[in-house]
């Protein structure tokens, strides 16, 4: 049978799952009245909430008699991991680009990685019915990004069509017919090459997605770069420097049809298959027919830029409210999650029973937190720090760098490049992008960026968008300020009380409501001055037998400022923690004790000196 393989890559949020979905209801995919979620890629509690992808999936749709697999890939720099495995399982990519944001800089990641990799893409102006929508600019972007980038002379004479994915039509020309979306799928026939591999040499093929079921065990999805692959064939699994991980054999075989993974008996060079019936073998590790002797060869990924500590809950609160709390379960987590994302590293941290988890970012990181926290476990998890490197060359010590693109409007752009100023953020472009806004480019050390977003949106009105790429590294920036406010401590153990919180807002901002269980060393606010306060948030009034009519009615409390995980995480200092647990995320200081904060901090002044 004739196959393409095709990945769709795009910025988040430029129309990528929704034009899939059109793409699998006009090839047939779905029965006549079958009812199909919205984004029905997106199948994560967590991409449906936050409207992004977060896990690359493929899917297979039927064109005159030529199964193309689709592959839906994460669009957000943080999880880049995934985007280079999977640009290994294709021949030709969809570049989508939205016809009014035009280039934005996920859209730079992805496309150099897929230019890297010889791929020829088609580029598809997308959302083109949007009243903003400026079409020709956008191909210009397109072209200068594709020489920018180191495009060959082939990859930049890119077929381009128009489209709206929402309304399901595409169209070689701006006012051509606006009927279907067959002009994509003729496209994709002409100009992405069929898979040109050996069907008669040993089956093997590459590891891409490692992902768990409750029946199968361990699936392995990936492209049959050569061979044939039949239902219970011997197997051997090998590393990249070409040890033998395990032996064993194919339980199971299946492909993609539409969204729905299913059995298969047999498949042949070029498809993308899973399988399972292995134990031990994970990513980028090659399965293959015994006869087979060397490894196939795997991209290799860029380097963590971000760790965080994870340790156990051992607050007063730890244990009453998950059920997963042992330093042996985190670990176990950890190491599945690694095991499947080659983008996150797991080391043991000098503290006891704790881990340093690295990743590509605050979002990659946050995303597994969160996962872990639905999962039932309770964690506490430091300041993100970056992962510094010396120069090859010079020794001289480098920095992760991040190129930032914002959308700003013209009232607010002071306020931006003075704080981006003191992140040591370097102005690299500030241009109109019309409707009375600026767009700012900056190049910065990734540790000015951790805490920043919520600021930036406070300091925009939430008007301001702001996209980031790793840029490489660059020699270190030197001391960079940090959060000007200290925090108000709770000094006492019990459940907040409203009495108290009314005085206490005097001080500060509160971060939690009345009734709230409260112990210890737990930050209950931030405070108004740049200095630490210890509080007490459950002393009641003192009960008289003189009535005063109406003051009670009086104490009105302003509502908290209640953060979510991400922006409590990049919030904290270096002496706090976040606790997270299923039910609550919480504030709190790394030493409760205050006397032990204390001599924490005459440590610290001394070793400084």
């Amino acid at each position: 049978m004739d196959i393409r393989n095709i990945a769709i890559i795009a910025h988040v949020d430029h129309g990528k799952t929704t034009l899939v979905d059109q793409l699998l209801k006009q090839s047939g995919a779905f029965r006549d009245h079958q009812q199909v979620a919205e984004r029905a890629l997106d199948r994560n509690d967590l991409e449906r909430e936050r409207g992004i992808t977060i896990l690359a999936k493929c899917a297979s749709v039927m064109w005159q008699d030529t199964r193309i697999n689709i592959v839906d890939t994460p669009g957000h720099a943080d999880f880049g991991g995934e985007v280079e495995r999977i640009l290994n399982m294709v021949d030709g990519a969809i570049v989508l680009v939205d016809a009014a944001e035009g280039v934005l800089p996920q859209t730079k990641f992805v496309v150099g990685k897929a230019l890297e990799r010889g791929l020829k893409p088609i580029v598809v102006v997308n959302k083109i019915d949007r009243q903003d929508a400026r079409a020709d600019e956008v191909h210009e972007e397109v072209f200068d990004l594709f020489a920018a980038l180191g495009a060959s002379d082939e990859q930049l004479d890119f077929p381009m069509l128009y489209a709206s994915g929402r309304q399901g039509w595409a169209s070689e020309t701006l006012d051509g017919p606006r009927e279907t979306l067959a002009p994509l799928f003729d496209l994709v026939l002409r100009h992405v090459k069929p898979p040109a591999l050996d069907r008669e040499a040993p089956f093997a093929m590459v590891a891409s997605i490692l992902d768990y079921d409750n029946f199968l065990g361990r699936v392995l999805t990936g492209r049959l770069e050569q061979g044939r692959a039949r239902t219970n064939m011997a197997l051997k699994v090998l590393r990249q420097d070409g040890s033998i991980v395990e032996t064993g054999r194919m339980t199971k075989l299946m492909g993609f049809r539409g969204l729905e993974r299913v059995t298969i008996e047999e498949a042949e060079a070029g498809d993308i298959i899973a399988i399972a019936g292995l134990t031990e073998a994970t990513v980028p590790d090659t399965i293959a027919d015994p006869a087979v002797a060397a490894p196939l060869s795997a991209i290799p990924v860029d380097p963590p830029t971000l760790t965080m500590t994870f340790r156990i809950n051992d607050g007063p609160l730890g244990g009453r409210e998950g059920k997963k709390v042992t330093s042996r379960q985190i670990r176990d987590r950890l190491m599945r999650e690694a095991e499947g994302n080659v983008a996150i590293r797991i080391t043991d941290s000098t503290e006891t029973e704790a881990f340093e988890v690295a990743g590509r970012g605050e979002l990659q990181l946050g995303v597994l937190i969160e996962t872990m926290r639905r999962e039932g476990f309770e964690l506490t998890i430091g300041r993100p720090r970056v992962l510094t490197r010396a120069n090859p060359e010079t020794g001289e010590r480098e920095e992760p760098m991040e190129e930032v693109l914002i959308d700003v409007d013209e009232p607010y752009s002071g306020v931006v490049v003075e704080k981006m100023a003191r992140r040591k953020g370097e102005m690299r472009d500030m241009r109109p992008s019309g409707g009375g806004k600026l767009r700012l480019t900056f190049h910065m050390p990734s540790r000015g960026l951790i805490g920043y977003h919520g600021e930036f949106l406070t300091d925009t009105r939430g008007t301001g968008i702001m996209n980031r790429l790793f840029a490489g590294y660059g020699p270190w920036k030197g001391p960079m300020e940090g959060r000007r406010n200290g925090s108000l401590i709770s000094n006492s153990d019990g459940v907040a009380v409203h009495y108290s919180l009314f005085y206490l807002q005097e001080r500060g901002t509160l971060f939690v409501d009345p009734g709230d269980k409260v112990y210890v060393g737990m930050i209950l606010g931030e405070h108004s001055r740049g200095s630490d306060l210890d509080v007490n948030p459950i002393k009641e009034k003192k009960l008289t037998n003189i009535r005063a009519a109406g003051k009670d009615d009086a104490m009105l409390l302003i509502p908290p400022r209640r953060m979510s995980l991400e922006q409590a995480i990049a919030y904290i200092e270096d002496d706090e923690l976040v606790e997270v647990t299923p039910s609550a995320v919480r504030l709190r200081k790394r030493h409760l004790d205050p006397h032990e904060r204390k001599r924490s901090e005459r440590r610290e002044a001394e070793a400084a000196a």
